[in-house]
């Protein structure tokens, strides 16, 4: 077995970002650019009115002035030079018409014909919007690395970006193995179980950004995992396995990766999930999670989601940590690092954490309202008010 850490190192040692692609903007939601952005013009390209008003002079003192145009719409260039003892209509987002510097709002102003009366004197660049003070043509708008929201892609809209490179959500294959397992929607006979970890697996995936394609059952006959093996690393970036990966006469999914590619390792120095396999195959990620299911999603949380965010362009891989204090005992592995699902909660400065009941790997209501997964070290038990390192999996990633 190999500590948790080094599982870690191996399958960054083997995970990289796909290759960026073209998408259009309505495709690019959540996902990383992979380019960098700058704008293509000064923007806005010309000075224009942050509000309704009265495009002035505003070193002119007088208060009533003569009307020159009484429209001044946005999208309409000016038709009229303002000097003193005049003024022109515009809009919001409208140019300013030559010879004004400043514009007075609507509110501030009365209408006596063709004449209009300022209520209060301006400054000079009052209400002005000037050419360029959003962007300047040449500077730099988004970073490659900047994960696409809605803000970004406005401004991808602004600088007439309408399709960039990012990089694509991988494609992962999820299969489930045995003879016991079979669908929800089914009733099971004598010695099976309804397949619970391939729907978990695919809300995770969509979870941690990726696009999950179900591959079914497979019952444990190894002619017929290597067709569904080599199936799925035929349209999909990463498998994804369930069970099938202990050692016993029936689990076949290790023979199969060191036949098909090269195992990493196969074992993990933890709990839940000791039987975590880690493969290459034409050099896609492969990860044979344990059947249970609390191993199976610890598993795919501790190294299969940064896995997925690297492959999708993220640098920020996984999530936060904090140290928390124990609300009650809590009695460590005697040789495994432990993951313990728990709910962590703050209480003024100070952050405690409870467990969510009975830890055992096939029980999933242990998930249940977990926002944390304690890393307890192999010892002693741990006594009310010790501090654990909390993995906060309710948190978006930081590091």
């Amino acid at each position: 077995m190999i500590a948790p850490e080094e599982a870690w190192e191996r399958i960054m040692a083997e995970v990289a970002p796909l290759p960026p692609r073209r998408f259009a903007l309505n495709e690019v939601t959540g996902r990383v650019l992979a380019e960098d952005v700058r704008a293509d013009a000064d923007h806005p390209p010309f000075a224009a009115s942050t509000v309704d008003g009265w495009a002035v002079v505003a070193e002119d003192e007088s208060p009533r002035r003569r009307i020159l145009d009484r429209e001044g719409w946005a999208g309409e260039m000016p038709t009229v030079t303002v000097v003193p003892g005049t003024a022109a209509r515009v809009m919001t987002g409208a140019p300013i018409p030559p010879g004004a510097d400043a514009v007075v709002m609507i509110e501030d102003s009365v209408v006596e014909g063709e004449f209009v009366r300022l209520t209060r004197a301006v400054r000079s660049g009052e209400n002005i919007r000037p050419a360029g003070s959003d962007l300047a043509a040449g500077e730099l708008v988004l970073a490659a690395g900047t994960v696409l929201g809605p803000g970004e892609i406005g401004l991808l809209a602004t600088v007439g970006q309408s399709e960039v490179w990012a990089y694509p959500s991988p494609r992962v294959a999820v299969l489930s193995t045995g003879d016991e397992v079979v669908e929800p929607w089914e009733t099971p006979g004598p010695a099976q179980i309804r397949d619970s970890n391939r729907y978990a697996l695919m809300a995770a995936i969509r979870g941690a950004g990726g696009e999950p394609i179900s591959l079914g059952i497979v019952p444990d006959q190894p002619e017929m995992l290597r067709k569904k093996m080599e199936l799925a690393l035929d349209q999909a970036d990463v498998l994804i396995t369930s069970g099938g990966v202990s050692e016993g006469d029936r689990d076949h999914i290790g023979p199969l990766l060191a036949e098909l590619g090269t195992v990493h390792f196969n074992r993990v120095r933890q709990k839940p999930g000791k039987p975590l396999t880690f493969a290459t195959i034409r050099g896609k990620p492969c990860f044979a999670l344990p059947g249970n299911p609390v191993s199976a999603l610890v598993s795919f949380e501790l190294y299969v989601r940064p896995a997925l965010r690297r492959m999708a362009g993220h640098t920020r891989l996984r999530r936060p940590e904090r140290p928390v204090l124990l609300r009650h005992p809590v009695r460590p592995d005697p040789v495994r690092t432990e993951f313990v699902r728990a709910v962590v909660e703050q209480e003024g400065n100070q952050w405690w954490a409870r467990t969510t009941g009975a830890q055992a790997s096939s029980r999933l209501l242990s998930m249940l309202g977990a926002n944390a997964l304690l890393r307890v070290p192999p010892g002693p038990v741990l006594p009310e008010g010790a501090s654990v390192t909390a993995i906060l999996i309710a948190w978006p990633e930081d590091r």
